[in-house]
């Protein structure tokens, strides 16, 4: 019985002794090791347009001593800090004013914290994709009107832009009716289209003198649904410039080096009419100066002095079929000169009257053709004609030409 008491003694200052150390002992905390994790995590979510998300997100703790919150979130969707709630009203507004898009995966990180213990915490993500069964349809919008005139020689250029709807453009190629191709490439929206009429886009059998082009722009998206955009050109036939001037130039000094060589023949005609003139002139006077001589001899007294004076008429008169042997008339070579000159005068005429008034004189084709057709019909009036001087000089003929005695012979003379 002894015993028994001292050991339960010794059991009360045992029990005394601890609780004096340990004092909370009998009320020792047992700490939770199980790990934090969120149960029903879905980590796709397709939603509908104009429809409303409400989905409860449960953890495998006491959810009062967490805190919920998220990053990179679209706008609109929303989440209860203290207990995980997600709540989204997907408005149609959102996708109008292009806070929000159709058809993209949006990116959600999702974190949940312990508010005691920093440690104590997941970090996860989940996707929100957007869709809507009211399609809009993508448009292809050129920059101009579906009307285009243009003459040869312009360049037609505009851009291709594109109205997104639901699902955006991503290629586009062209068609037309005429084998014409794009200075630039056309391939996606915002491309420029580019292209130059030649100027001999135009035929001869084309009613109007005008062609009609009629462009297809085509655009796809990724569900192969197309859009097309229709543009027609129409194409006016045009002149061309800097190859018309090139021509008249050519033309022009062409008809400069016919009047020179004219201008050579003509000095040779007239240099045969003067000599030929000269000529005559001096039998003439031989024929003159015999007949008088033979007056004058004939009333001599002697007798053989009157003889002569009887024989010398004769021979001024013998004079005359030998001057029209030895250098007939030149009625042929004064006409054909006088021809030679009212010809230069007309070429000359033409070309100070045809002179163009700047690099893209609207009446250039009209010029150019009475150019050459004056000149051909000169040509083959003068055909006959010798041009003696390969390379005439152009100086000395122009003096010769314009000389004050020369120009009184070929003058029309007053009666």
């Amino acid at each position: 019985m002894k015993k028994l008491h001292v050991t339960l003694l010794f059991i009360l200052v045992y029990s005394f002794v601890i609780c004096q150390v340990h004092p909370d002992s009998s009320f020792k905390k047992s700490y939770d090791t199980t790990f934090l994790r969120i149960k029903n995590l879905n980590p796709y979510f397709t939603i509908h347009v104009d429809s409303t998300l409400r989905y409860q997100l449960e953890i495998n703790k006491d959810i009062s001593n967490y805190y919920w919150f998220m990053k990179n979130s679209p706008v609109g969707l929303k989440i209860n800090k203290d207990n995980g709630f997600l709540t989204f009203k997907v408005e149609k507004s959102y996708f109008l004013s292009g806070r929000l898009k159709y058809d993209f995966e949006y990116k959600v990180n999702l974190s949940v914290q312990n508010l005691n213990d920093p440690l104590d915490r997941v970090d996860t993500s989940f996707v929100l994709l957007f869709y809507s069964t009211d399609i809009i349809p993508s448009k292809i919008k050129p920059t101009v009107t579906n009307s285009l005139i243009i003459d040869e020689g312009d360049t037609v250029r505009f851009k291709i832009q594109c109205d997104n709807g639901s699902f955006p453009i991503d290629d586009i190629t062209y068609i037309s009716n005429y084998p014409i191709q794009s200075l630039t490439p056309v391939i996606k929206c915002g491309d420029d289209f580019t292209w130059t009429a030649p100027f001999d886009f135009i035929r001869e059998n084309d009613k109007d003198k005008q062609r009609k082009i009629s462009l297809y722009f085509i655009g796809s998206n990724k569900f192969h649904t197309t859009d097309t955009a229709r543009i027609e050109i129409t194409v006016k036939e045009n002149i061309n410039y800097p190859q018309q001037v090139m021509e008249f130039e050519k033309l022009r000094s062409g008809v400069s080096y016919y009047i020179t060589q004219l201008k050579s023949s003509f000095r040779i005609v007239d240099r045969k009419i003067k000599k030929v003139k000269g000529t005559r002139t001096a039998f003439d006077l031989a024929s003159a100066s015999t007949a008088l001589g033979g007056t004058i001899f004939s009333s001599l007294p002697n007798s053989n002095q009157q003889t002569t004076g009887k024989i010398l008429p004769s021979i001024g008169v013998a004079l005359v079929p030998v001057k029209e042997a030895t250098s007939p008339n030149s009625i042929y070579e004064q006409n054909t000169a006088t021809l030679i000159r009212s010809s230069i005068k007309r070429l000359e005429y033409l070309l100070t009257e045809n002179t163009l008034t700047g690099s893209r004189d609207p009446d250039i084709l009209n010029k150019s053709r009475k150019l050459r057709d004056e000149l051909k019909q000169t040509q083959i009036q003068l055909i006959d004609i010798p041009i003696a001087e390969l390379d005439p000089n152009e100086k000395v003929l122009d003096a010769y030409f314009n000389n004050p005695k020369v120009n009184k012979k070929y003058k029309m003379k007053k009666h």
